[in-house]
């Protein structure tokens, strides 16, 4: 196990990656996050497409629109990222006991991704529930903008659902999370470890651009290639997560297998992935970013990745 000083270097890393995901991510979020809310409804759909939901928000609200909610997200996603990585790097080298071949494990990654996805979700829950309800409004809400900020949204949320409000969605964030970040580092660890096996060979350059240029791209392919496989694994849940927490029904249901039927009766298999397009377009440069800021970050402090 790394001593105290390593393990805040870990977390620091951590919440490099995550505001540099939002940076690149957030807007691809709003898109997706606007065909959940209005795509699965029973009065049919709001938007064509992604295009033609983007074209909307920019012609409406400027590029602005596209950046609702990312107030709450920069701060929500620093912390939940330097959680995210630190708790699963501190885990995985905990886990790791006699493991000493330098490869991947999946009874180290599970596990150690699980517990970094289930803590995770007790802060990602009321982010992402303000962030979500900044996102669905616009021009396309009936009564126009409701909530003027996410610190607005949060306060509103509290007067008017309490305490509970603010985690609605908690447990299918949590289901979400923990599958997902299972997904997201077993494709991580072995598409790094197999990509480094075959360009670390003697047959390539070990010239210090090449190294450079090899490290940047396994982090871009890597991440955005696990970033892929967390959404195509998580999508149907996200999608019920964000029915849950936008909906302004209070007696809906708080199960999200119940409102994935729902939304198949209503829009079949396209409604329980809505906002694929979006989603998997914002997953691999969003999370290509995040990896090549949480490794450099981590080289630039001097953790050793193993």
């Amino acid at each position: 196990m790394a001593g105290a000083g390593d393990a805040a270097k870990e977390y620091v890393a951590g919440s490099v990656a995550g505001v540099a995901q939002v940076v690149v991510g957030h807007p691809f979020d709003t898109v997706k996050v606007k065909l959940q809310a209005h795509n699965t409804t029973a009065y049919g759909k709001v938007y064509r497409n992604a295009l033609h939901c983007t074209s909307r928000i920019l012609l409406e609200e400027g590029i602005r629109g596209l950046y609702k909610g990312a107030s709450s997200s920069f701060i929500g996603i620093a912390v939940e990222s330097s959680l995210f990585f630190g708790t699963y790097s501190q885990a995985k080298q905990l886990l790791q006991g006699n493991y000493e071949d330098g490869r991947p494990h999946l009874q180290v990654i599970i596990p150690s991704a699980a517990c970094s996805g289930a803590l995770i979700s007790c802060i990602l829950t009321p982010t992402e529930l303000t962030k979500c309800r900044m996102q669905v409004q616009g021009k396309d809400v009936m009564h126009g903008a409701r909530y003027s900020s996410p610190l607005d949204c949060a306060v509103k949320t509290l007067e008017s659902e309490g305490l509970r409000g603010l985690f609605r969605g908690g447990l299918t964030t949590l289901f979400r999370e923990a599958i997902g970040n299972a997904v997201f580092f077993c494709s991580y660890e072995y598409s790094r470890y197999w990509m480094h096996k075959y360009l670390d060979s003697s047959r390539f350059s070990s010239s210090s651009h090449f190294v450079l240029a090899k490290d940047i791209g396994i982090g871009v392919m890597s991440g955005g290639i696990s970033g892929m496989a967390f959404w195509t694994a998580t999508l149907p849940l996200d999608v019920a997560k964000t029915i849950i927490q936008t909906d302004p029904d209070p007696h809906l249901s708080r199960n999200p297998f119940r409102i994935l039927s729902m939304v198949y009766k209503r829009a079949g298999m396209g409604g329980c992935y809505a906002g694929l397009g979006p989603t998997l377009a914002r997953a691999f440069p969003a999370n290509a970013a995040a990896i090549v800021a949480w490794e450099y970050s981590a080289k630039i402090l001097g953790i050793k990745r193993v």
